[in-house]
């Protein structure tokens, strides 16, 4: 697959809002979607112009895109999955994209940002039901248990999770053990619980063209 390796920073600026794929850095005043908020590149700024139909679904698509860090493939891949189920389609990409085992990670704060969880998954540290899982794609269901490896403990952002809990409130459809580690998948995710300001009719709408 082919990887992003310019700074991600960038991706926030060019969708015009923070994606937090820099993990505490986006809370912070050092944001680059703060600092600076126009477009990259030297013509960044003659970019503000009036968009068409076709060029705010492009966009809406590629926000969300970015924002899970997966590629065009694959996120077409989970549109077709999802036009497929009983339901909205666009509710049904969502929650399909929310499941991914990166995502959840993620969501229950043992990582700071998607592509450090997408990391700690394909690196091993991520154990479901007990067993390794290191597919950051792979969707969990209910009632999946999510552990750190033993070994892995230790390491700097589990033990302030461990020591301070939680920074970030974690969404209704997981639960969490701080303490222990340890995660739980309570049910399915539904579309209030995802807090990215996504319109995904609008990517509906790029698909169905």
């Amino acid at each position: 697959m082919a990887r992003y390796t310019d700074s991600v920073c960038r991706q926030c600026r060019r969708e015009g809002e923070k994606l937090f794929l820099k993990g505490d850095r986006c809370y912070s005043a050092k944001c680059a979607v703060i600092k600076r908020h126009t477009p990259p590149g030297q013509h960044g700024q003659a970019r503000q112009r009036k968009q068409s139909e076709y060029g705010l679904q492009l966009r809406e698509k590629q926000k969300c895109r970015r924002a899970y860090g997966i590629s065009e493939s694959q996120f077409r891949k989970y549109y077709d999955m999802a036009s497929n189920m009983r339901g909205v389609t666009g509710d049904n990409m969502l929650c399909l994209l929310e499941r991914r085992l990166d995502n959840v990670v993620y969501r229950l704060g043992f990582a700071p940002s998607r592509p450090m969880a997408r990391q700690l998954v394909t690196h091993g540290h991520i154990r479901v039901d007990g067993a390794k899982v290191d597919i950051a794609s792979y969707l969990v269901k209910p009632g999946q248990t999510i552990t750190v490896r033993e070994r892995s403990r230790d390491m700097a952002n589990f033990k302030d999770l461990r020591e301070q809990g939680a920074s970030k409130p974690i969404p209704k459809w997981l639960e969490l053990d701080s303490e222990n580690l340890t995660g739980k998948i309570a049910q399915m995710p539904q579309r209030d619980d995802i807090d990215l300001t996504i319109e995904e009719n609008l990517i509906v709408e790029f698909y169905s063209r």
